[in-house]
């Protein structure tokens, strides 16, 4: 079983929640402690088995894992609450994949490494139209699944979680505006990852700036301007800036049909001590959606030139570009990425299917094609079954990828 980190946001915290306590009054400790008692405890529990069957030289893979979480969340005291969530990513049966850390790279990677966590313990101030946060916490600012720039890779079993201090604001109407500094990034990958000097002990240590404003006022759509600073401590030279603005939307056609879109652009370029050159980020996608069924066109591009190319490295990547996962990180050709996305109910159970064509940037390579399917049916509030498939078919043209098909059925547990 792996270590807890103790990061310097963690010993902030017990700090901070120190001396608000010894700043109490006996009256308010008593209010403090009923506080505390009347919390919220949560619980959830996910087992999920998946295969992995690649053209290469790699075995295949098959992994069953189950990720349980224990949270408790308190009660307000004058604004004040406290949450804290536990983690645990525990193999069932044979080790027959490579999980990153358990030394069987003769197998195709199925990320999921046991482990034991601390994933999220952070103190809360709610007030003056304001959210603040210190401590470890999971940071988004789309709904899931879509996390492109920032997220908490909630496909994973061991989800990615930051030290940091976050703030939004929502006091000016119909906008949201937030902040947040992250100190280190607590990744999938658990406490025995190491790469070079870029992930050590399963933590990346980095100076990060997020800002993030929203505004949905606008009678056509809702608005979304971001800028996002990494500054690497232990790999300067991929420090990165991007700037972007996002314009999503949906009109009525009539009362049982609806028209959506979405445009983004953004830009990234070198920060602090990075070498990149700028590279662009493009995205437009038409749809529509009728009596509960969604069927969309979409086009993104991340640019590259053979040596830089455009990132996402604190995204949930598996969202995009194929549940295969042979674009996690963008090549440096950069990506075309044109898909057809159908989501529906088929017997009271969500349809999800996705066709993807790929192509580089530069150059203009094909870089193969995917299909995915996902089927799942939650019920009873709390319970959620499904399976999953990704069928990636690569091109010789492009030849740093190959044949990959995955499979999943998992079954969850939430409270």
């Amino acid at each position: 079983m792996a270590s807890i980190h103790k990061p310097i946001t963690l010993t902030l915290l017990a700090s901070t929640m120190s001396s608000f306590l010894m700043a109490s009054t006996a009256k308010a400790e008593v209010s403090l402690i009923e506080a505390i008692a009347d919390g919220k405890v949560s619980f959830s529990a996910r087992v999920r088995y998946e295969t992995v069957d690649q053209d290469n030289a790699l075995k295949d893979a098959d992994a069953l894992t189950l990720r349980t979480t224990l949270g408790y969340k308190t009660g307000l005291f004058n604004g004040f609450s406290g949450f804290v969530e536990f983690e645990d990513v525990s193999e069932l049966g044979s080790d027959s994949y490579n999980s990153t850390t358990n030394g069987q790279g003769m197998y195709s990677v199925i990320a999921d490494p046991d482990g034991t966590e601390v994933n999220q313990a952070y103190l809360q101030y709610n007030g003056f139209g304001s959210e603040f946060k210190l401590g470890r916490q999971e940071i988004f600012y789309r709904q899931a699944p879509f996390h492109r720039f920032i997220g908490n890779v909630l496909w994973r079993q061991n989800h990615q979680s930051y030290d940091a201090i976050s703030v939004s604001n929502s006091s000016l109407a119909d906008t949201k505006l937030s902040y947040a500094y992250i100190n280190k990034v607590n990744t999938i990958f658990g406490d025995d990852r190491n790469v070079g000097t870029f992930i050590d002990d399963g933590v990346i240590d980095l100076d990060a700036h997020l800002f993030n404003v929203q505004y949905s006022g606008l009678p056509m759509g809702n608005l979304e301007a971001y800028g996002y600073l990494f500054d690497y401590e232990d790999a300067k030279t991929t420090s990165s800036q991007t700037f972007g603005v996002r314009f999503s939307g949906a009109q009525a056609v009539d009362e049982s049909m609806k028209v959506l879109y979405s445009a983004e652009y953004a830009n990234q370029s070198d920060y602090k001590d990075g070498t990149m050159d700028d590279q662009g980020y493009y995205l437009v996608e038409l749809g529509t959606k009728y009596k509960g069924w969604v069927a969309k066109l979409s086009h993104e591009v991340q640019e590259g030139d053979g040596v830089s190319s455009f990132k996402t490295p604190l995204g949930t990547n598996h969202a995009y570009q194929g549940w295969a996962d042979q674009f996690l990180t963008t090549p440096a050709q950069g990506l075309k990425d044109t898909y057809f996305t159908v989501v529906g109910n088929v017997l009271g159970a969500k349809l999800v299917a996705v066709y993807h064509d790929y192509e580089t940037d530069e150059d203009g390579l094909d870089a193969g094609s995917e299909l995915d399917v996902l089927l799942q049916k939650s019920f009873a509030k709390h319970y959620t079954v499904g399976v999953k498939f990704a069928d990636y078919n690569a091109d010789d043209e492009y030849t740093s990828t190959v044949d990959t098909e995955k499979f999943w059925v998992f079954g969850q547990v939430k409270f």
